[in-house]
């Protein structure tokens, strides 16, 4: 829209609520207007804000693929977007908002898993420390077992069960939504994962 982020305003949270009690292609017309100016107008202002840092954008449609789900909700429950590395989400819930390495072909993911075996695995697991320290999740361990060749017992077992990896915080509703700060907060957070992601683009290369 070409304006600046100011935040989102109350009516996006009062969107995503009546949404989710209706999910319906009548609700969401009926709110189109709102959706426009007060959920996806913010969004694409902090995302123009971004890009200049952080790289190329996208924004995710309402519109949810329903083709091959047993859910078949019409609309997304939340506004989500990806920038570079980046990933931010606003639903009715609050804001979560994530750096990460998403999809990772198989040739990949076994170069990583051999450099957090090794010696460069010590670093990682002590950027994730920190990250944690601060308030921060860690995502993406989807293997109940240690993969072969890798020891069960070995001293990274958790990261070894990632399939992918991803840093985060859930904000949940906040006061500062509403205002500037929030892109400082979004920022913050894909500034504090960036070290992650250039370990993982300097291992997986």
């Amino acid at each position: 829209m070409g304006d600046r982020f100011q935040g989102w305003p109350e009516d996006a949270q009062r969107f995503f609520i009546g949404l989710q009690l209706d999910n319906s292609k009548a609700y969401f017309e009926a709110h189109r207007a709102t959706y426009l100016r007060c959920v996806r107008g913010p969004m694409e202002a902090l995302v123009a804000a971004t890009e200049p840092e952080f790289g190329a954008s996208k924004i995710f449609r309402a519109n949810r693929d329903i083709r091959f789900s047993a859910d078949k909700s019409p609309y997304r429950t939340d506004i989500a977007a990806t920038v570079g590395d980046g990933w931010v989400s606003l639903s009715a819930g609050g804001l979560m908002v994530a750096s990460g390495w998403y999809q990772v072909e198989r040739p990949e993911l076994e170069r990583f898993r051999a450099a957090v075996a090794g010696e460069r695995g010590v670093e990682l697991a002590s950027l994730l420390d920190r990250l944690r320290s601060d308030g921060f999740e860690v995502w993406g361990e989807e293997l109940k077992l240690v993969p072969k060749p890798h020891a069960k017992d070995h001293p990274r077992a958790a990261l070894l069960r990632h399939k992918r990896l991803l840093v985060g915080r859930r904000y949940g509703l906040q006061p500062w939504l509403g205002t500037p700060e929030a892109l400082d907060r979004v920022v913050a957070v894909w500034r504090a994962a960036g070290p992650v992601m250039d370990w993982v683009r300097a291992s997986v290369a």
